[in-house]
């Protein structure tokens, strides 16, 4: 597997998620002489700037960030602050490599959370051995305003769903549970809890440290892309940028489509490429953002072939406590599974139709959701391929290793000067 390279599309590398030298991992004299740790004195200032920012989550829900901090500071009791860096997505590194090479960047937007919310409580959840070391060195290096501590968990495609990280956190399996509450209502030891993305809290740490760009901050994001191209790329990107212009950057050139938003946004076409990465735009076409992890679609790869990978990725994840879940993902999996292996039966397109539209918001968290959108934009976006794979089985498909290409590398990071690492505390 080769190295994920690290790319920026913003004109000023200073204040941005990636810094000046992504690929070395940043010291906390570093991090103090660019202006990180400001004083967490005027958090109500800081709530503004955020949502004048119009930041949005990064985990994937895309869910404004200032409503979600107040929500939690106006939930009664003294709430829990938590920075989410458990990537079950498979074609995402973002999360893991900030926690890697910029863990006091997270730590300081996840200090800035608390001040806003009144939190007396702190958890950094992570599944990323190298990521757990990053942050035990950083806590080592500087003093936090309040007590926080490293929760590990087993890496899992759910492991990171908002339910499944309280439910961790409190001692118990990473599995989602049931809604409401939602944890911003009651989470971690029945407390208002903020669970947020570290990308997230790494923006609202640049933000803190440079308000006056502070539309700039929250209109950029991180993105991982892959695909047919040269190799795996980690990026920050404009929002705006369009999708074509990212697989150029990517090295594939005229894609004939791609898997978006890891595996939660779908299939896009060919024709979808000149749409801009932009939330709503992206959502007024039927796909999403996500997490920022865009699969494109090397030439004559078959479409196919990419959703029957996906969603049997998604069906080996399953959390395994929902039967609609459980029989649904096993379902759309081996229909599709016989549509790459051209033994499909003549009603399967019916069946994957009726999947789609009928399985989505039925199980507890989005692993089902994310295996019927997969299935419906095959569907609906390569109508002619799909409905020639009853007819024969592909070429393509036959000549494609099945789980090529799900995977992206975490780009490799140079080590700061040494510090040690302490014991690690309170992981249940």
């Amino acid at each position: 597997m080769t190295a994920t390279t690290i790319l920026s599309l913003m004109a000023e590398l200073s204040g941005t998620a990636l810094g000046t030298e992504p690929h070395t991992a940043e010291g906390v004299h570093d991090y103090l002489s660019a202006g990180g740790y400001r004083d967490l004195a005027h958090p109500e200032r800081l709530l503004e700037h955020i949502a004048d920012s119009g930041l949005r989550g990064r985990g994937g829900a895309g869910f404004p960030a200032a409503v979600k901090l107040r929500a939690v500071r106006d939930g009664g009791a003294p709430p829990v602050v938590v920075a989410n860096g458990e990537e079950g997505e498979p074609g995402s590194v973002k999360d893991r490599w900030l926690l890697r090479a910029r863990p006091h960047l997270v730590l300081d937007g996840l200090a800035h959370a608390a001040a806003i919310t009144g939190a007396t409580r702190g958890c950094v959840y992570l599944s990323d051995p190298a990521a757990g070391n990053a942050v035990r060195r950083a806590l080592a290096e500087h003093e936090q305003p309040l007590p926080i501590e490293i929760v590990e968990t087993p890496h899992t495609y759910v492991a990171g769903e908002e339910s499944a990280v309280v439910r961790r956190i409190n001692g118990g399996p990473a599995l989602p549970t049931a809604k409401p509450p939602r944890p911003f209502e009651r989470g971690v030891d029945d407390r208002p809890t903020l669970v947020s993305n570290v990308e997230t809290l790494a923006r609202i740490a640049l933000i803190a440290s440079r308000p006056d760009v502070r539309r700039r901050t929250a209109g950029s994001t991180l993105v991982t892309l892959s695909g047919g191209g040269d190799g795996d790329v980690l990026a920050e990107v404009p929002y705006g940028v369009s999708l074509r212009s990212l697989a150029t950057l990517q090295g594939t050139h005229e894609p004939p489509g791609a898997l978006m938003g890891g595996l939660f946004g779908g299939l896009i076409g060919a024709a979808c490429l000149d749409l801009p990465l932009e939330p709503e735009a992206l959502r007024a076409a039927r796909t999403a953002v996500g997490c920022g992890a865009i699969r494109f679609l090397g030439a004559g790869e078959c479409p196919v072939s990419v959703a029957s990978d996906a969603v049997d990725h998604l069906a080996a994840e399953s959390a395994r406590q929902c039967g609609v879940c459980v029989a649904g993902t096993g379902s759309i999996r081996d229909t599709l599974h016989a549509l790459h292996l051209g033994t499909a039966a003549p009603d399967a397109l019916a069946k994957l139709l009726r999947w789609s539209e009928g399985l989505p918001g039925r199980g507890a968290c989005g692993l089902l959701d994310a295996a019927a959108g997969n299935a419906g934009s095959l569907l609906r976006t390569f109508p002619d391929i799909t409905r020639a794979h009853l007819d024969s089985a592909c070429p393509s498909c036959a000549a494609t290793p099945r789980g090529r290409g799900l995977s992206v590398p975490v780009p490799e990071i140079s080590p700061s000067p040494a510090t040690p690492v302490p014991a690690l505390k309170g992981t249940p």
